[in-house]
């Protein structure tokens, strides 16, 4: 769903995306050959980077009208979801012209570039590598396979609303889907239509969900509700629950009253999670007590310019794309029990260099909305307004009574004159 810049890491390979185009990038000290010939993707010389363009892929011929008849919008091809294997091996991404692209990554190239019926917000691979599920914006979940790049997808599961998010148990036996209305669904991959529970308590829609990796059985949540939550998801059962919003400091705009997070990673090394919110130039910091089953509040990382996009590399630490040309790509590590930026390295100039060279990818995203704000529920103060209406009725009422002389006084004049005269006869 969003459509600015994104990060995608797997291993020491590293993807950037921005607008309809995405850069790999290895951060070995040692870089990786790039191989493949496909008119959307382009190698350096030195091989240390391959480069794929959406708008040059295959687009099938295809007349979509709406419900007027009239044409429909065909999308700019801008990257909207993207996601690496668990081995790395392959890559896949879906774009606003409704298409599915699968790559290799070892050595890349694109293997498939597929149809999908509605625009897609998330997707992500099996762990056994053999398919790949996308969530789409009706609420339907497709798979298609990697093994036959050129297969159509199978609808495996559908919502009422629209799908934010999908992710799969390590075993791959459960399909964990998070919808706008407030729900998590936790269905049997060989028959999603056998629902195994709900993860119910958000208040808004539910942004992002992770399962924890080393601890197959928890699953992380995040909503518009301002909130991280922490699941046993088989059962349901909540386990803790944060309120980012009181997390804050005095000194945030109070415009951002309500916010959505936007990505939650995991480092497994330091069982760390770190959030980052859609309209707020901070990630927060969690520590992860999976004995306690708690999640505990270490630090909130304060940025001077937009940050985009999170992610981590097991063997360095988290990686943070951000809307600044001087160094796109910084890495940060715990030193002393606080995060801290890592001073300049190879590795980190080497990449800022790359970025740098393909800044008009990525300034394009500066201008990006976020994604959540027209998911909000709306709210009509109805009630307020009758009982005000009420009121003046009621007040009006009263001053008409007031001016007006009381039932039969009127008539009773009438006698009172008309005995007199009488007597007077």
């Amino acid at each position: 769903m969003a459509s600015s810049a994104g990060l995608a890491l797997c291993g020491q390979a590293l993807v950037v995306r921005g607008g309809s185009r995405f850069l790999a990038i290895s951060t070995a000290t040692s870089v990786f050959p790039g191989h493949g010939k496909h008119p959307g993707f382009s190698n350096r010389d030195d091989g240390s980077l391959f480069t794929y363009d959406c708008s040059a892929a295959e687009k099938k011929v295809q007349e979509n009208k709406g419900e007027d008849g009239q044409p429909v919008d065909q999308g700019s091809d801008t990257i909207l979801a993207s996601t690496f294997s668990k081995s790395g091996s392959y890559f896949a991404l879906t774009d606003d012209s409704k298409r599915l692209i699968l790559f290799r990554t070892k050595p890349w190239q694109c293997l498939s570039v597929r149809s999908v019926v509605r625009r897609c917000t998330a997707l992500t691979f099996t762990t056994s590598e053999e398919r790949v599920l996308v969530a789409d914006k009706s609420g339907d979940v497709y798979s298609f396979s990697v093994l036959e790049p050129l297969g159509g997808g199978r609808l495996e599961l559908g919502h009422l609303s629209m799908l934010l998010d999908v992710a799969l148990s390590p075993d791959d036996r459960f399909v964990l889907t998070a919808d706008r209305d407030e729900k998590i669904r936790v269905s049997w991959a060989a028959a999603p239509h056998c629902i195994e529970s709900f993860c119910l308590g958000h208040t808004e829609f539910v942004s992002r969900i992770l399962v924890v990796p080393g601890h197959p059985e928890l699953l992380l949540s995040s909503s518009g509700d301002c909130t991280l939550r922490l699941w046993e998801y088989r059962s349901g059962r909540q386990l803790h629950c944060c309120d980012l919003a009181s997390l804050q400091e005095p000194t945030e705009p109070q415009g951002h009253k309500r916010f959505a997070v936007s990505r939650i990673a995991f480092w497994v090394q330091e069982s760390c999670v770190v959030l980052l919110c859609d309209c707020l130039p901070v990630v927060f910091v969690f520590q992860l007590s999976a004995y306690r089953r708690q999640l505990e509040f270490r630090q909130q990382l304060r940025f001077p310019h937009r940050v985009w996009d999170v992610a981590f590399e097991e063997e360095r630490g988290l990686w943070v794309l951000q809307d600044c040309r001087e160094v796109p790509l910084e890495l940060w590590r715990p030193a002393d029990g606080q995060w801290q930026p890592v001073p300049d390295s190879t590795v980190s100039q080497r990449l800022c260099s790359h970025l740098r060279g393909s800044w008009a990818m990525l300034e394009g995203s500066a201008t990006v909305d976020d994604g959540f704000r027209g998911l909000y529920k709306a709210t009509f103060d109805n009630v307020s307004s009758y009982l005000k209406r009420k009121e003046e009725r009621l007040q009006q009422r009263e001053r008409k009574r007031r001016q007006s002389p009381p039932p039969g006084a009127q008539g009773q004049n009438k006698k009172m004159q008309a005995g007199r005269m009488a007597l007077g006869c």
